[in-house]
């Protein structure tokens, strides 16, 4: 990962960086934890321009966003509903309920969940589907991402050979995020479970 990333900032500069970012976007396993601060400690050896760096990860995190707000978009919520519709346990009423949340918290969803391992991604998808304004997606994916890119991308350039330790610490916060994800899935599918008709279990 390290080597192919190197390459792509030794070939291109900092739009290598942009390029690696928004790829992570749409593949979350690509981890964003070794992109940026590799990024910065390029910029700390002269390899690249540190301003270049945190536009160009910038301007890729909305581009990954964006393509991903497309595929929501691309679906609608009719299509949604009904994919969600054949999921099991899943009711009609939880959509809804999903729908209201997104409508009172879209906008903090999306600008918190740039900041969210695997969800800084996902969260685009349901941006689409319930059309948030393209304007307002853009400005918080934007600044979202900003914040994010440039607290990695400088805590690599600060550590210089040892921008690693970032890794470390975000791959701790990543492992945490998704154990907390799994649990509530877990916590749901038990409620769903338990709440089932007893008829229904016997048959």
């Amino acid at each position: 990962m390290e080597r192919w990333i190197n390459s792509l900032m030794d070939t291109l500069g900092a739009p290598g960086a942009g390029i690696a970012i928004a790829l992570e976007n749409l593949f979350p396993p690509l981890p964003s934890e070794v992109i940026l601060p590799l990024a910065g400690f390029a910029s700390a050896t002269g390899r690249i321009n540190l301003i270049a760096a945190l536009l160009w990860t910038t301007a890729g995190s909305v581009v990954g966003a964006l393509a991903l707000y497309g595929v929501g978009a691309l679906l609608g919520r009719e299509r949604t509903v009904a994919i969600a519709a054949k999921l099991p346990l899943v009711k009609t009423a939880d959509i809804e309920r999903t729908e209201a949340w997104f409508e009172r918290h879209g906008t903090k969803a999306v600008f918190f969940g740039r900041m969210v391992p695997v969800f800084r991604s996902l969260i685009s998808v349901p941006a689409g589907v319930e059309r948030m304004p393209l304007p307002v997606f853009l400005a918080l994916t934007t600044a979202g991402s900003a914040l994010w890119n440039t607290a990695f991308v400088l805590a690599g350039y600060a550590l210089g050979d040892n921008w690693e330790q970032v890794s470390r610490y975000v791959s701790t916060y990543s492992k945490v995020v998704l154990v907390v994800a799994v649990g509530a899935v877990l916590a749901f599918v038990g409620v769903r479970l338990l709440k089932r008709d007893p008829d229904a279990r016997r048959s």
